[in-house]
């Protein structure tokens, strides 16, 4: 058992299913006392049934108010998971780029504006962003998604830089592919790109816990992640380089 979950309030954001459906279920294990919460009613109810949870659907983006009055007054950790797999390029349309900044950035932003009060006068809480490993790196044919992600992950660095010596404890899952309906929606992209290494969500949930015990920002559901991030930041051409190799052989359809 994760000590520092055991009795906790948790909050787990796009938990109707996919990883976040996971990570409620893993901290409803752990001893949490779990809010579910979906923009799909029934979903979100269905896995705090399961779980022995509290379902709060609705928007990400609103729902910290309601949760907190579930949980009692406290929200001890909050998942920010909820999230759009938005594809496209350059010219996907203002409404597509604008709705992958409020889900995958803003949707955070608004979270910790309504968190952090509390939880420096409190002098503790800890803030779960799943951002994913484009935001370290890139995915092809997904502007909107790898711009925004790379903005969760600057936003999650933001807050561990600003508050940790105030007690608020900021964690970063970055997986690639896991086995999702988001992963499914990728088409050949991520049949390409994601597939060959996908894992399960329990797995995400799994690489959260041990990231937990060990106090550890940067999650890594797939390990050989840092070592693409490491090519990225020492050869930036070579990298680039590279993912134009992948780029071409996805637009030949190879």
């Amino acid at each position: 058992m994760v000590e520092a979950v055991q009795g906790a309030g948790v909050v787990v954001t796009g938990a109707g299913g996919g990883i976040g459906a996971a990570l409620a279920r893993r901290f409803a294990a752990e001893g949490a006392r779990v809010v579910v919460n979906d923009l799909d009613g029934d979903r979100a109810k269905a896995v705090a049934d399961e779980i022995g949870g509290i379902a709060v659907p609705g928007d990400a983006s609103a729902v910290v108010g309601e949760a907190r009055d579930a949980l009692g007054g406290t929200v001890d950790i909050y998942c920010a998971n909820a999230g759009l797999g938005s594809g496209g390029s350059e010219a996907a349309g203002e409404q597509v780029w604008a709705q992958a900044w409020d889900v995958n950035v803003m949707a955070h932003v608004r979270a910790a504006e309504a968190l952090i009060p509390g939880w420096l006068e409190r002098g503790g809480g800890r803030f779960v962003s799943t951002v994913s490993a484009a935001g370290l790196l890139t995915m092809i044919g997904a502007a909107p998604y790898s711009v925004t992600k790379h903005g969760a992950y600057a936003f999650a660095e933001w807050l561990s830089l600003t508050y940790r010596h105030r007690g608020i404890k900021v964690h970063a899952i970055c997986p690639q592919g896991v086995r999702t309906d988001m992963l499914a929606a990728t088409g050949s992209a991520g049949d390409l790109v994601l597939q060959p290494t996908a894992i399960e969500p329990d797995a995400v949930a799994d690489a959260l816990m041990k990231g937990i015990e060990e106090e550890r920002f940067l999650i890594l559901p797939h390990p050989e992640v840092a070592g693409y991030y490491q090519h990225r930041a020492a050869e930036p051409d070579r990298w680039l380089t590279t993912m134009n190799h992948i780029q071409q052989k996805w637009e030949a359809g190879e």
